[in-house]
């Protein structure tokens, strides 16, 4: 029995490992370029060694990969609350996940054409972006076919884009509620 406890020891204190390197990245590819960032750095904020991080994730994309998988898991359960076909509340939805990770986002876009781990997790995002559109919205897109359907859905991933929440939100210097409400105007218009 005490080999048992052991190994389960010996796993959690692994997990916790990990889990520290990964926050440690987080911190410093949210606000650093890639190519700043070095492994040595996100080891010693984790409290680690670099082949501590080397073994766990084998190299700086091994921790960018684990870090998406992470946070797209977070986004997931997040966008996942959102009502279907209640549109101020898709947007409350969508709005309190740019105000979490939407800096983040763009960081990432900026960087997308130059480094493919990036690139990796910018073509995810779109994806998950598109896919939660036409499923949130999808009261409004189901009587569309063809290039109608197409065009409409195209209009409300552009609208619920995260440049139309910076625009709005830093550009423009909206509350968070005049943004909610902007973007809801703008989908009210497409929708109906």
């Amino acid at each position: 029995m005490k080999r048992s406890y052991v190994q389960t020891t010996r796993a959690r204190s692994a997990e916790l490992t990990g889990e520290r390197i990964l926050d440690a990245a987080h911190a410093r590819f949210a606000v650093a370029d890639y190519d700043d960032v070095t492994l040595d750095q996100v080891a010693a904020d984790a409290g680690v060694t670099v082949q501590t991080v080397l073994r766990r994730f084998a190299s700086k994309e091994g921790v960018v990969g684990a870090l998406s998988d992470r946070i797209r898991a977070q986004v997931l359960a997040q966008r996942g609350e959102a009502p279907v076909g209640d549109l101020a509340g898709a947007v409350a939805n969508l709005v309190e996940h740019y105000e979490l990770e939407g800096g983040l986002v763009l960081h990432l876009l900026r960087q997308e054409l130059r480094v493919p781990a990036y690139a990796e997790v910018t073509a995810g995002g779109r994806r998950l972006h598109a896919d939660w559109c036409a499923q949130v919205f999808a009261p409004w897109l189901d009587g569309l076919g063809g290039a109608d359907r197409r065009r409409r859905t195209a209009q409300v991933v552009a609208i619920c884009d995260v440049h139309t929440w910076s625009l709005l939100r830093r550009q423009e210097g909206l509350s968070r509620r005049q943004t909610e409400l902007a973007i809801g105007e703008l989908l009210t218009g497409v929708l109906t």
